[in-house]
């Protein structure tokens, strides 16, 4: 990747995050799924910060990567400003609505860490108004990450970020269900990378009516994440890279752990690393995110990092790796 900042577009909210002490599959009665009435009486209540654009520029700030966040918020965003500024992330992208809530992420997780989520995107609205040509060419950004967001947001953003010669991620994500086969196509068309987990990934197929070798000829690298299994990379021409992922000493909460490996690869490569060696310290990211509640509270030390980098990948893997890890979260 070139040098100049990453700019991470998407959304930016608040996560209220609920654990249901049960499973959801035991809930659900076949021959009725289409009268579903169902309240969930969950145990616990964590109020963090969250939105898929500030976890992924929250990672790549603390990997020292120094990004710029691109989206809207409310009034209501003084402090949670603050406190991406203070893990270098360049808010200068931020457009304030007056009079509006930053959005609001509503999501309950099971035992078997399935979600149930809502998204109420409040300011998000406005997004789409932000041009990105004015934020790329006074910070010299190398990379545009479209993550989800207003849809028409994603696609201004995606079709900007091609017009000024600016290499795009596609990270489409949870807009998926809201996205036609056109509007799908134009954000995967000529993407430098594109993130989705296993299950986005079989939907995007669906959506786009391409194959999976057509959408793989289409872009320069297909990134998709396994949850506990790893992640799995293609790129035209290439051989398969499957790289596992780094176990988890306790599972809190998987919210925003796509989010972490996405932050960690983009921060690898921005670093210089090759591929593998950007998904592992990906992997690294998203399970400290994996064993914490809340996508933007993960702690990782250069010992503990190198430690677990050695026993999931090898003392080679680590060497290379662990001068690329935080010094401090």
């Amino acid at each position: 990747m070139a040098a100049g900042p990453i700019a991470v577009t998407g959304s930016i909210a608040t996560d209220h995050l609920m654990h249901f002490p049960g499973r959801f599959r035991e809930q659900f009665i076949a021959e009725r799924l289409d009268r579903i009435s169902l309240s969930f009486l969950v145990d616990d209540l964590e109020i963090r910060r969250g939105g898929i654009a500030a976890n992924i520029a929250f990672s790549l700030g603390v990997l020292g990567r120094r990004p710029v966040l691109v989206g809207a918020v409310g009034a209501d965003f003084a402090d949670y400003r603050s406190w991406l500024e203070r893990h270098g992330v360049d808010c200068g992208g931020v457009l304030t609505v007056e009079g509006a809530h930053t959005p609001r992420f509503t999501c309950t997780t099971d035992e078997d860490q399935c979600q149930i989520a809502s998204f109420y995107p409040g300011a998000m609205a406005a997004s789409a108004s932000i041009d990105l040509a004015p934020i790329i060419a006074s910070r010299g950004v190398s990379l545009v990450l479209v993550g989800a967001s207003a849809p028409e947001a994603m696609l201004a953003h995606t079709a900007q970020a091609h017009q000024l010669g600016v290499p795009v991620a596609a990270d489409p994500s949870q807009q998926l269900p809201r996205l036609d086969r056109d509007e799908c196509r134009a954000l995967v068309d000529g993407a430098a990378y594109l993130f989705t987990n296993e299950y986005e990934w079989e939907l995007l197929v669906r959506r786009t009516g391409w194959s999976e070798r057509q959408i793989t000829d289409r872009v320069g690298m297909r990134i998709t994440t396994l949850g506990g299994k790893g992640a799995r990379i293609a790129t035209r021409g290439e051989a398969e890279i499957q790289v596992n992922a780094v176990p988890a000493r306790q599972i809190l909460d998987p919210t925003g752990v796509g989010d972490a490996f996405r932050a960690g690869f983009l921060a690898g490569l921005d670093s210089g690393l090759p591929v593998t060696h950007a998904a592992q310290l990906a992997s690294l990211v998203a399970t400290a995110v994996l064993e914490s509640v809340g996508s933007q509270e993960w702690t990782l030390t250069p010992a503990d990092g190198t430690a677990r980098l050695t026993d999931a990948y090898g003392p080679e893997a680590a060497a290379a790796i662990t001068p690329y890890l935080p010094t401090s979260t």
